[in-house]
């Protein structure tokens, strides 16, 4: 069954007196790309991150966001001491007690200047709990994503087999019609023709006519192509049954089956034919727009 690219995840766990909250947001894209935003204490595990979202989603943009809070008590920040006493040296030099200029410091103050305050580098045992609760929570957030994915690549599958059945419908009539449209285009040519020598008393010989007739009938043949295109309808209906990351070849045989109608279009002399082949095109255009939110 298909994928939707389209999706939203959120999970929020408290493990180990830390609230964890990860957030997953996927968009259409030919490609993988992701965009990970992490809390500085735990930006060493970004390229893990990014891994374990490649094997889990095949392609789309990802947004991947972390945000946790410690909720034990514990400080989850340093303050640089002296970083904060090389500020408080350098206010106090351009201070000069015979009042030119006035320096009052204020410690709070200070806390907000670069480098003063800084996360906490975990230790090798923090690091592991922090990477376990990180990837605990990631899991369960691509679960709800991915069940979302799927929910929503049930209606594209829908939408797209709906599609399909029209268009095999309408071929359907052109394989009927175009059988009709030699013969046709045959009474005509010999009513015209008789009409136009009828004056002249002159008859149009039956191998010359059989020989026009030919001529039209092998120039206007789209025996093949009605054949092509509904054999890319097969293969884009197994598609869609079997492959559950199949949008770049469905996007493909989408391409196939749009290239084979105009070629009918081009070739066929018939309006009722014509006709249908506007209509099949209808719906390949609406095909190849809902592939794009195929995974």
């Amino acid at each position: 069954m298909l994928n939707s690219m389209t999706g939203f995840a959120r999970v929020c766990r408290e493990i180990g007196g830390i609230n964890y909250a990860v957030e997953i947001r996927t968009v259409n894209n030919r490609y993988f790309k992701p965009s990970i935003r992490l809390p500085e204490t735990t930006a060493f595990l970004e390229q893990e991150i990014e891994k374990f979202l490649r094997q889990q989603i095949y392609r789309g943009t990802v947004n991947y966001f972390l945000r946790y809070k410690n909720t034990s008590g514990e400080p989850m920040y340093e303050i640089d001491a002296v970083a904060l006493k090389n500020y408080v040296a350098k206010l106090n030099s351009i201070s000069r007690p015979d009042g030119g200029i006035e320096c009052r410091i204020n410690l709070a103050d200070l806390l907000l200047l670069p480098g003063v305050v800084r996360s906490q580098e975990p230790e090798n045992e923090q690091a592991q709990q922090l990477r376990k609760a990180v990837f605990e929570v990631t899991a369960q957030a691509l679960e709800q994503l991915k069940a979302m994915k799927r929910q929503e690549g049930q209606a594209l599958a829908e939408d797209l087999m709906q599609q399909c059945g029209q268009i095999k419908s309408l071929l359907e009539g052109i394989k009927t019609r175009k059988h009709v449209v030699v013969n046709e285009y045959k009474d005509r040519l010999a009513a015209r023709v008789k009409e136009l020598l009828g004056s002249a008393r002159l008859e149009l010989d039956s191998d010359t006519l059989a020989r026009e007739v030919a001529i039209f009938a092998d120039r206007s043949d789209i025996g093949e192509e009605v054949i092509r295109l509904g054999s890319h309808i097969e293969q884009f209906i197994a598609s869609c049954q079997t492959g559950e990351y199949a949008g770049r070849k469905l996007d493909f045989i989408s391409q196939e089956m749009l290239r084979e109608t105009n070629t009918i279009a081009s070739k066929a002399s018939d309006a009722k034919i014509c006709l249908d082949v506007v209509q099949i095109k209808s719906c390949i255009e609406r095909i190849k727009e809902q592939v794009q939110n195929v995974e």
